[in-house]
């Protein structure tokens, strides 16, 4: 007997040590009813017992075994992909999700062998099982990735939107505490307050921001006409009361006037100006320098200290890299330079970054009229 006929054949048998096993997956599979332990695990078997019945060459087997089976376009989801949402769903691990496939593939395998001959094992059938698990393995994990990042990042869109109320009345009564004149202790609490507070609306803006590149919706601009000078220098002196210990020098050079958003260019100068004074030399200034030319205007932000490492450098902008490993408060979440990229990139506009022995320097350069600005 082929071992797609034994499939069939002992169907029952068969699930019956996959619901067996998934009660062991603990605690996603505590209180699970017989049907959802048993979830879609009959339509992969008949899946599988298809695939071992149909003719196949050996270039579709190579794919296969690489888990790049072809897909029709259109197509609905294959009990594997279903398998792994509903998995997800019901708070199960993906060690646990591939953990249900290695206990399928020696259940089915053992129990065949041993009913079987040895001279009537074809080595062919098990090599073409094998492939179909994989392949059903390759469907689930990547059904399943999706899935959860779904989830966290609609988790994450959700605590942004949640958190701004809180985080507004917090930094409203603090800037009514300033202006109270109450004595010197109460305004020096205010403004501690302030800036803590204007640090973690920065940071929750950046989390938001990130959130949506992830779900595909790119970084909002909404454009104006804007003179981005007086846009930075509105900035600049929110950032100098921020860290009243640095020197952050303001240079302009021809017409700054064009079409952008100009709180979305105040976050972006906010970033790297931020980054310079977290990584750059404590006991030197910043050196802002704004420069106009016919067609666009470039926004360039140096700062003294080491210079950054080759393998630092060359994943600078990536999310989540730079400020990991670090210890102090503002080293934030890595995600201020991958912002500030998407913003440039927004405006049709990009950043670059050089960093030699005793300076780096951040420039991005911006179109003074963006084409397609994201909705």
């Amino acid at each position: 007997m082929r071992l797609a006929e034994f499939i069939l054949r002992d169907m029952e048998a068969i699930l019956a040590e996959w619901e067996s096993f998934a009660t062991t997956l603990l605690p996603a599979a505590s209180g699970m009813t017989s049907l959802a332990l048993r979830d879609h695990a009959k339509q992969i078997l008949e899946a599988v017992a298809k695939d071992l019945s149909t003719p196949q060459t050996k270039d579709a087997q190579s794919e296969k075994s690489k888990g790049r089976a072809p897909k029709l376009l259109g197509a609905p989801e294959t009990a594997a992909e279903t398998h792994a949402v509903l998995r997800a769903r019901s708070g199960f691990d993906i060690n646990q999700l591939a953990a249900e496939y290695r206990a399928l593939r020696t259940s089915v395998l053992t129990r065949w062998i041993d009913a079987r001959k040895p001279d009537e094992i074809l080595l062919d059938d098990v090599i073409r099982f094998n492939e179909a698990i994989d392949q059903g393995i390759a469907e689930s994990i990547s059904f399943f990735s999706t899935q959860v990042d779904q989830a966290r990042n609609l988790l994450l869109g959700m605590l942004g939107h949640d958190m701004r109320s809180p985080l507004n009345t917090i930094l409203t009564t603090s800037q009514y505490l300033a202006a109270l004149n109450a004595g010197a202790s109460v305004s020096e609490a205010a403004s501690r307050l302030i800036r803590s507070g204007a640090s973690m609306k920065a940071l929750l803006d950046d989390l938001v921001d990130f959130n949506r590149t992830r779900l595909g919706l790119g970084i909002k601009i909404a454009v104006a006409n804007v003179d981005l000078a007086a846009v930075l220098a509105n900035e600049l002196e929110q950032l100098r009361g921020a860290h009243p210990g640095r020197v952050i020098q303001l240079e302009t050079v021809g017409s700054t006037r064009g079409v952008w958003d100009g709180v979305r260019l105040q976050q972006l100068f906010r970033n790297l100006v931020v980054n310079a004074i977290v990584h750059g030399a404590a006991d030197a200034p910043i050196h802002v320098a704004l420069t106009g030319s016919e067609a666009d205007v470039t926004i360039e932000v140096r700062n003294s200290g080491p210079p950054i490492e080759e393998e630092i450098l060359s994943q600078i902008f990536d999310p989540l890299k730079r400020g990991l490993g670090r210890e102090d408060s503002e080293a934030g979440l890595g995600l201020g330079l991958f912002i500030v990229r998407e913003i440039a990139s927004a405006h049709g506009g990009e950043v670059t970054v050089q960093s030699g022995t005793t300076e780096t320097v951040f420039a991005v350069r911006l179109p003074r009229h963006v084409r397609s600005p994201l909705g």
